[in-house]
């Protein structure tokens, strides 16, 4: 009775290891699912149901060994390059709108975005008057830890 219902199993499995894949997006799971279906066909052909497990298991562990790998790695190499978010911010050249002193100002930087800033501990310099340029070397929070653009030329 097992080896008749068996293909009901294979199925289970198959639905239940792409399910996971779906959510997980390590491919483990996919590969699973592939030895899975190996199973199934396996058993289609007659094999009995201790051979199908065994060949399920051979393929699926011969799947996350060798095809895997390489396809980890071909999806990732497509990712974007863009730097979005605080990485995008970092290097970004701005201009002061309000005077920037020991307790801060305001710059407004080359994307349009107006952000409260304090000079950077590594500045000499006491305060960046209005229209001065300025770099920011880091995010504090909501802050931009910035640095004159002379000083960050002759650094």
């Amino acid at each position: 009775m097992l080896t008749q219902y068996a293909w009901i199993a294979w199925l289970v499995l198959i639905l239940a290891f792409a399910t996971i894949e779906v959510f997980t997006l390590e491919m483990t799971f996919l590969m699973l699912a592939l030895g899975s279906v190996a199973g199934l066909l396996s058993g289609l052909f007659g094999i009995p149901w201790w051979a199908q497990f065994a060949i399920a298991a051979v393929v699926s562990v011969a799947l996350i060994l060798l095809i895997r790998p390489p396809l980890l790695r071909a999806l990732r190499r497509g990712g974007d390059p863009a730097r979005s978010n605080i990485d995008a911010l970092i290097g970004a050249e701005g201009s002061v709108v309000q005077t920037l002193g020991v307790s801060g100002g305001q710059v407004r930087l080359s994307n349009g975005e107006t952000w409260t800033a304090r000079l950077s501990p590594a500045t000499e310099q006491t305060d960046v008057p209005v229209g001065g340029r300025v770099l920011v070397t880091g995010i504090d929070g909501a802050t931009a830890v910035v640095v004159p653009v002379e000083r960050s030329t002759s650094a």
